[in-house]
């Protein structure tokens, strides 16, 4: 009798312990995603989609994540707020966007005159930037990933030419970042402002100039209409935008979740990349033929040397302000020393004998 007891109690056990694991197996985990982008601003707004797509799939429907466009939050500069505060279980954004809360996080997306997105991506995933970027948002108590690049950004859409660093001055212009304070030490009237109120800022006269991205995204917000002088890159190379993820609950995640959850966001983060790309040498060559009152245009020497100056002079300013900036900065600078030399060879070299 007492066997017969022992086994029911083991064979009790068992299915207990076996439908505890089903039940856990089966267990559907749903976040929520904040995007600074609104719903029909691709490839931005595609590769958080797309890397929700990836979990729900790659999972087998046990994790799922909803994707909020701005349109929906209305708060498209608050995502780490949001993220931090447990509002959403996961932002995608650009770190820039809150250098005034925290300076340290502005190297994550780019630096002016800094490293070229594959450069910048083998700083990440090979010389110590991720690990510098969860170093420097420990403090907000979340994790951050690339979560997809732009590439070289154009510097942007002016309604007169720029001859002369004069010409610089009292302009009132939208750029982010560094690039920005860099334009406001050079007299520029600088502003930022969601990507919905831009064209419209544009037009009314608010804003004289205004950098976004390049051909493939700017086409559409048709910026060529009112200012002719689009001017080459300088102030953002490589553009990488964040995944923001509130660390409690990537640790509620069974491992197995948190490794496709990584697995996506890198995927995606690249297939943003190259999309970017394609758009942008697709627009062009629309724009160039539809367009052809376009003014490609590269800023004055005297204009550039103003802006490195103003660049180097800055750096050193914020550097002060963190001993942990100075140091992601300081690891960047090495970085692209090192990496620039085969970029030089190989991508530079072989565009100059090609072309």
């Amino acid at each position: 009798m007492k066997k017969t007891i022992a086994k029911l109690g083991l064979t009790s056990a068992l299915l207990i312990s076996m439908s505890m694991s089903m039940q856990a197996a089966e267990k559907v985990y749903k976040w929520k995603l904040a995007t600074t982008w609104g719903k029909t601003l691709s490839p931005l707004i595609d590769s958080p989609i797309k890397m929700a797509k990836l979990v729900e799939e790659m999972s087998d429907g046990r994790f799922k994540i909803r994707v909020d466009s701005s349109n929906k939050h209305k708060a498209p500069l608050g995502i780490l707020d949001m993220v931090k505060g447990g509002q959403y279980e996961m932002g995608h954004s650009g770190s820039y966007y809150w250098k005034g809360k925290d300076i340290d996080t502005l190297p994550f997306t780019t630096m002016p005159f800094g490293m070229t997105a594959p450069e910048q991506y083998a700083w990440f995933y090979y010389g110590g930037g991720l690990e510098f970027m969860q170093k420097a948002y420990k403090k907000h108590k979340v994790l951050s990933f690339p979560g997809g690049n732009t590439g070289v950004q154009m510097a942007g859409w002016f309604k007169k030419e720029i001859n002369t660093v004069e010409d610089l001055k009292g302009l009132k212009m939208r750029i982010a970042g560094l690039g920005g304070e860099i334009m406001s030490k050079l007299g520029v009237a600088v502003t930022n402002m969601a990507p919905g109120e831009l064209y419209t800022s544009l037009e009314r006269g608010t804003l004289d100039a205004l950098e976004w991205v390049g051909p493939g995204m700017d086409i559409k917000m048709g910026f060529h209409k009112i200012a002719p002088y689009y001017y080459t890159g300088w102030q953002e190379p490589a553009s990488e935008m964040q995944f923001i993820v509130n660390k409690r609950a990537y640790n509620k995640l069974p491992k197995d979740l948190q490794q496709i959850l990584l697995a996506a966001m890198k995927l995606s983060a690249y297939d943003m990349y190259i999309q970017n790309y394609d758009m942008s040498a697709t627009a062009w060559d629309k724009m160039k033929t539809d367009y052809p009152d376009i003014k490609v245009k590269t800023f004055p020497k005297p204009v550039m040397d103003a802006m490195k100056k103003a660049n180097k002079e800055l750096r050193a300013e914020v550097s002060a302000k963190s001993p942990l900036l100075k140091e992601i900065l300081d690891s960047q600078a090495a970085y692209q020393k090192k990496a620039r030399e085969w970029t030089k060879m190989s991508d530079y070299l072989y565009l100059k004998d090609n072309l």
